[in-house]
């Protein structure tokens, strides 16, 4: 494992030198000798994480070794590591089960002027204020409080989550030069975004730098953003608060989660380790099988193309806010569940026509920039595109929880599908024929299935179904029957706000 910033005993005397030379305690930093109290350490943690976002810190700090009144190094005899809740539970599992939401927090013993300290890092909250147990707490000056006690410091706070993005807070502070160059893949920044390889440090970190992957620090060194370690790392394990967010991949036996075959948790940055993730999907999917005319027999069930954009969307505009959860991948024999954190900001039914709406624009502008994902808007077109030239089922789209899911079928006989699937077929190659320019009509729709068995009556029929599902419309209802045309039923809608 990289050696982080977090495990530099320089870089953790140094950060102690800096706080016991403020003049005194501040919302964000707090000294003691041997307080040892779980309760009391769990509402500092509170009241430290939500006093560094209060005040535009990246952490909050709590230091044992510390004489509070003069600042003295005295020592402490205070250890994490064997330090044991009510019941006997382990401390630190203990104080992570009663936080929430939950932050990233890290104790570090170490020594400093021959003297054993104890430092406790607490990242700053972005989303909500951390309560502990049943409170929220924030340091007024000196004091630990209640945070309801106080409504001027809560509505401030609210104030900076919303004007706070995941993208622009930091996933590790102060590191050196020689860090940054560890922890971020640079040399696969460069070739995906058709940048001269640098080879002087200086230009490495400069051009880093003006893609906003690392900023230099208030304090010294440079901090890694979120948007940087995100895409770039080399491992993301090496940043605790984001190592969640890895993409995770699952293979199962058969159709069902009863049987795992393998279990792979992603390594690299989202841009570095795309191609990989692909080429190492791409190996696990199942091969073909030809029915009749509706496939061609290029070996592979599900087409790339779509698993790729698929797999980008889950990636770029899942709700990093949402803790303890990332993007997953699952793979049966016969379909692939991609679920993503985060409700989608667009109405699923408009996917394909929509502008699309991200939350981490920053994120998805790289991508684009690294041409791992199509250009805004395009990216269902040619999901959509590539199911109906596979003549695959439709994909559902699913909204479990606070999540969202997309399932890519295999292939499937028009005979074997049910209502549901033939309808959702159907509007899916309206709302493509639309974004074409074009109109769904009895033609295309059988040809979109291809196959001799589905009859012309079935087809009128089906249209005839979707028409009274409020799926499509006729795009003129005086039209003689034979000649109707038909487009997504939004399409009325959307001419009548006009």
């Amino acid at each position: 494992m990289v050696p982080t910033a977090q495990s530099q005993p320089s870089r953790l005397v140094a950060l102690v030198r800096r706080l016991v030379a403020l003049p005194n305690e501040t919302e964000w930093v707090e000294f003691k000798e041997n307080n040892v109290k779980p309760d009391e350490i769990g509402e500092y943690i509170s009241a430290l994480s939500n006093g560094a976002a209060l005040n535009g810190q990246t952490h909050g700090y709590l230091v044992w070794g510390i004489r509070d009144s003069d600042h003295a190094v005295v020592g402490t005899s205070f250890n994490p590591a064997t330090a044991k809740a009510s019941g006997n539970e382990d401390f630190l599992a203990w104080i992570i089960r009663l936080l929430f939401p939950q932050v990233h927090i890290a104790f570090h013993p170490f020594e400093m002027d021959g003297q054993r300290l104890v430092l406790l890092e607490v990242a700053a909250t972005h989303t909500a204020p951390v309560r502990f147990k049943d409170f929220e707490y924030i340091r007024v000056g000196s004091y630990k409080k209640k945070l309801r006690d106080y409504p001027d410091h809560q509505r401030r706070l609210w104030r900076v989550f919303d004007q706070t993005s995941f993208e622009d807070n930091v996933a590790a502070s102060s590191v050196s030069a020689q860090e940054v160059v560890d922890l971020i893949d640079y040399s696969s920044y460069h070739r995906l975004l058709n940048r001269p390889h640098a080879e002087q440090l200086s230009q490495i970190l400069n051009n880093l730098a003006s893609d906003d992957i690392i900023r230099e620090s208030d304090t010294e060194g440079w901090d890694v953003t979120n948007f940087g370690a995100m895409l770039f790392a080399r491992d993301i394990a090496n940043f605790p608060p984001l190592s969640r967010k890895a993409l995770r991949i699952v293979q199962f036996r058969g159709d069902n989660r009863i049987n795992t075959v393998r279990e792979t948790d992603g390594v690299h940055g989202y841009a570095t380790g795309f191609q990989g993730a692909v080429q190492y999907l791409n190996d696990m999917l199942p091969a073909n099988e030809i029915i009749g005319q509706a496939l061609r027999n290029d070996g592979r069930m599900f087409p790339e193309l779509a698993i790729r954009e698929l797999l980008a969307n889950a990636l770029i505009h899942q709700d990093f806010t949402q803790t303890g959860n990332g993007p997953m991948v699952e793979v049966f024999d016969s379909r692939v569940e991609i679920t993503s954190p985060g409700r989608p900001l667009v109405d699923p039914s408009r996917f394909i026509d929509a502008p699309p709406q991200s939350r981490n624009e920053k994120i998805a502008s790289m991508m684009r920039r690294a041409k791992i994902c199509e250009e805004r808007g395009s990216g269902w077109d040619k999901v959509a595109f590539e199911v109906e030239l596979k003549q695959l089922p439709a994909p559902l789209i699913l909204l479990p929880g606070t999540s969202t899911r997309v399932i890519l079928y295999g292939p499937k006989p028009f005979s074997e599908m049910d209502k549901e699937e033939r309808l959702r077929a159907v509007y899916l190659h309206a709302c493509l024929r639309y974004v074409e320019g074009k109109t769904l009509t009895n033609s295309s729709l059988k040809e979109r299935f291809a196959s001799d068995s589905v009859s012309v009556p079935t087809i009128s029929n089906l249209i005839r179904d979707a028409v009274n599902a409020g799926l499509v419309a006729a795009v003129d209802p005086t039209t003689g029957r034979r000649y109707m045309r038909y487009q997504p039923a939004w399409v009325l809608d959307d001419t009548a706000a006009l």
